[in-house]
């Protein structure tokens, strides 16, 4: 659990864990880590796809 727990916060960049004494509380913190990350890398990619899209018009890249 501690190897999983870690794992996740070290991927996501959440920074130390805080000593967590359950195996529920290491899962949840696991999870909710992996998923904001997830969350936040869509949120990121809505937001920048129209920049791109207008930077790809202006150097004239073409589809293919």
């Amino acid at each position: 659990m501690d190897s999983i727990l870690n794992a996740s916060f070290i991927l996501t960049g959440m920074g130390p864990v805080d000593p967590m004494k359950t195996n529920g509380a290491k899962l949840f913190a696991a999870a909710y880590a992996l998923f904001s990350g997830v969350i936040f890398l869509s949120a990121a990619a809505v937001l920048l796809s129209p920049v791109a899209h207008r930077v790809l018009h202006f150097c004239h890249v073409e589809e293919r």
